[in-house]
């Protein structure tokens, strides 16, 4: 029975009954556990001793400049490994530890969750495995290397295209054959109750620090906040604190190569209702060759509660090209010294478009998710800097 009841009409737990019982356990695991203090005096102080945190938020002042509006930046990428996937992994390896499984499973995209995911197998001495498409791990081999050197397992995906749905329905099959001793860490708020909520959660502390931080350097809090969606766990975690606000919200999604082009990932801009990896959300039409610039955008669906957001007005998602994100990547860069990943990209570019109608006194807030490093070698192909 699917429990559409977190995100209006959307979410839910549409799996096999065999997953029912083991999913059910784990909500109830979570809604325990995770509110107790001496589960969040290890998550905070691990939080912070090892994933770097709180991390700043950066008035961008020559971004600024050329823009037209106050844009700040909250620098996720200052985090350990380089991007905000650590804030969920570490959350969800501790319910593991908690109730005493063995062993974690993740899919991965670009590589950052399952970077994230070996750094907290090694802390929590958890055997760890990870799947990831074989397109995915061509294109992003520092990171396949990065998990292997932590002592994970990488296996690389060939089925249908070699990509982040396909790693994700390989890591589903594993877990629905080890579930007694494995916790599938799922990356982003995507997939059954209740990892979107779940992920959530633990991302939150995103915005919590971004509200305070925000109010105290500008004086107010943001007119917009802005992140990148893929699976939608970094977007989600920024936004959450300013649910209530008068605080416009901002999704970039995958543009594509653009224009009439059938190659994207823009679930939100162009998809229709449907189920997929265990939600009801949107997702894109079989005719849609799933593409992006930044294989971490790389999905064909989001999570439910972005699904919602979009229903009821709560937050506009523009599709962003290829070439948009990439202009941004240089532009920020160059002008402030900060190499972003290819998926931060895009909310930097839909924040261009955003300050040229606004005010040069109105502030946007942007999560910066993660740094550029894994995708020097892609962007080096694609700039010539001689």
């Amino acid at each position: 029975m699917a429990d559409e009841s977190q995100f209006g009409d959307f979410g839910g737990r549409h799996v096999p009954e065999p997953l029912e019982e083991p999913l059910e356990g784990l909500a109830q695991a979570f809604d325990e556990i995770h509110d107790t203090d001496a589960f969040q005096d290890r998550f905070r102080n691990l939080l912070q001793d090892f994933a770097g945190r709180p991390t700043p938020v950066f008035h961008a002042e020559r971004l600024s400049e050329e823009y037209g509006a106050q844009i700040y930046l909250k620098r996720e990428d200052l985090l350990h490994g380089g991007a905000h996937k650590i804030n969920n992994c570490l959350g969800q390896a501790l319910l593991a530890d908690e109730a005493d499984k063995t062993r974690l499973i993740a899919e991965t995209g670009a590589g950052q969750h399952g970077v994230a995911t070996a750094m907290v197998g090694a802390l929590l001495d958890l055997d760890t495995e990870i799947y990831m498409g074989k397109k995915d791990a061509e294109r992003q081999q520092m990171n396949v290397f990065r998990m292997r050197l932590m002592g994970a397992e990488v296996n690389e995906v060939t089925r249908g295209g070699s990509g982040l749905a396909d790693a994700v329905d390989a890591a589903l099959e594993d877990f629905a054959e080890n579930m007694d001793d494995t916790h599938y860490l799922v990356g982003s708020a995507v997939g059954p109750d209740p990892f979107p909520r779940m992920v959530r959660e633990f991302q939150s502390v995103i915005g919590q620090e971004a509200r305070d931080q925000i109010r105290e350097q500008a004086g107010q809090l943001p007119d917009a906040a802005v992140a990148c969606v893929g699976g939608g766990s970094n977007a989600i975690g920024l936004f959450h604190a300013f649910r209530d606000d008068d605080v416009a919200f901002y999704g970039a999604e995958g543009g594509g190569e653009g224009g009439d082009s059938k190659k994207h990932a823009a679930p939100l801009s162009s998809g229709t209702e449907d189920v997929m990896h265990g939600m009801k959300t949107r997702v894109l039409n079989d005719d849609t060759e799933v593409h992006s610039v930044s294989a971490g955008l790389d999905y064909p669906a989001v999570g439910p509660e972005h699904a919602m957001f979009r229903a009821v007005g709560r937050c506009e998602y523009q599709a962003v090209e290829d070439d948009a994100a990439l202009s941004a990547f240089r532009e920020l860069s160059e002008l402030e010294g900060i190499i972003p990943a290819l998926e931060s990209s895009h909310a930097v570019a839909l924040t261009k478009d955003l300050a040229e109608e606004m005010d040069e006194d109105d502030v946007i807030l942007v999560n910066l998710s993660g740094r550029g490093d894994k995708d020097m070698e892609q962007a080096a192909e694609m700039f010539d800097l001689s």
